[in-house]
Parts: structure tokens; sequence; C-alpha cells
């Protein structure tokens, strides 16, 4: 589901990383492109024929034939929207629905506001619309974050950000693309290197069973742990040196 806006942000791009997302991926690019001066579907080796079956509709394609993993997806699509000097902000969204691209021009508005790098969609927890197992993970890296880094941020996990051009640079040239985990290495980097981060409110949109995710509950929140337990002794090591 998404909702009507008529607002336009022709510097914003907005980057939709995509891994068989099937018939959800369409209304999601549709709805990104009538707000986003551009749109980039980087496919993560679907073999469903999503991208394909967008066939003339709108968004720059590209990708490769072999899943890589969401992180490598994200920073192929910073690498093109820097491409565009035009560019001053970059926004990644979940091709699966779960985001609604309707929400741009408020997150956008809140990211001006604020003076934020990295603006995070954040959801409501609430045991109505969100799995067990979401509530769970994001409640644990949200105090895992504060314990190692001090700092307090509601959802770590969302995938629906709005970042700066000097933020997405930085990510390019610093971030080691990997999978889920790199969301959290971004998030990392913000915060230990001086950058404004905020949050501002999102719906929270779930299907029954939550099947578009292709989350893997142990190995990736594992993968989440170790980056954010990596990027805090790093960050350690940094301040005894200064």
């Amino acid at each position: 589901m998404t909702t009507k806006s008529n607002v336009q942000l022709p510097t914003v791009t907005a980057v939709i990383p995509c891994f068989n997302a099937g018939s959800r991926l369409a209304p999601v690019a549709h709805a990104a492109a009538e707000i986003a001066g551009r749109v980039i579907i980087v496919d993560d080796g679907s073999t469903d024929d999503c991208v394909a079956a967008l066939a003339d509709g709108p968004g720059v394609r590209c990708g490769w034939s072999a899943n890589r993993g969401k992180g490598f997806a994200i920073i192929e699509g910073f690498r093109r929207a820097l491409a565009d000097d035009e560019a001053t902000h970059v926004c990644v969204l979940d091709a699966d629905g779960q985001h609604d691209p309707g929400e741009l021009p408020k997150l956008y508005a809140a990211a001006t506001e604020t003076e934020a790098d990295l603006l995070i969609g954040a959801r409501r927890f609430d045991a109505a619309q969100t799995p067990l197992a979401s509530r769970i993970g994001n409640r644990t890296t949200a105090w895992a974050l504060r314990r190692l880094l001090g700092d307090a941020i509601h959802d770590t996990q969302s995938g629906y950000r709005l970042h700066t051009r000097r933020l997405a640079h930085a990510v390019v040239e610093r971030v080691e693309p990997g999978r889920y985990e790199t969301e959290m290495r971004i998030l990392a980097l913000a915060l230990c290197e001086g950058f404004v981060v905020a949050e501002a409110p999102i719906a929270t949109l779930y299907e029954r069973g939550n099947p578009s995710s292709h989350f893997r509950r142990v190995t990736d929140s594992w993968r989440v742990c170790r980056a954010l337990a990596h990027a805090a002794a790093e960050h350690r090591k940094r301040r005894r040196n200064s």
C-alpha cells in the first residue's frame, strides 16, 4: 500500500535494492518515481524476473546475476546516485512494499529540519503489527548500540533511510559491503564520525508471516551484532589514540 503525494523531490535519488520481490516491486518503483528525481533499482541476483517484469517502467536498472547481499546492492546504488551531480540526498527503501514511498517527503522535511546526514524511518514495534522476531531483534540491537556507542536509536534495523550526499560518499569509500549488517555499519560510521543522525516515524507495514523477508534469523543477526561490536572496538581505539 502506498500513499499519494503531490510533493516532488528532484534532488533526491531513490535506491531500491531488490531480490526476488515478485509483484511487490512494481508499485514501489512507480510510487517512488512520482516523488524522487531519479530511481535506481539494483537487482541482487533475482531469479523470479521481478525486475524484467517492470518492462519499460521507471528507474535505472543495474545489478548482477548471483545473489551477493543487500549491502552490495545498497553501496552500488550509492555509487550510481553519486554519479549525478544534482543529487543531494540518497534514499534507500525496500522493494517488497514494507516502506511507503509516499512518506519520503515527510522524511525529507524531517532531515531538513534536523540537518540530519542520516534520517532513519522509525517503525512502531507494537505486538499487533510487528512479528515477534523483529521486535526482539531490534530491541536487542538498540540496547547494544546504547551500551557500546552510547547513542539511543529507536529503530536500528529500519531499511527506510535518507542519506546526504556527503554521508553517501563516506559510505562508498569506507564501508565494507555485505548482507544486512551493512546497514549497521553505515549507522555506526555515521554515529562514530560525527554525522548528524535523526529519526522520524513511519508506518509499520508487514504481511502476515513476513513472507517477503530474506533476513536469516540466526546468521544475519550474528552478522549485525558482529558489525556493531567491531565498530565499537574501532571507535574506542580511535578515541584512545586521539
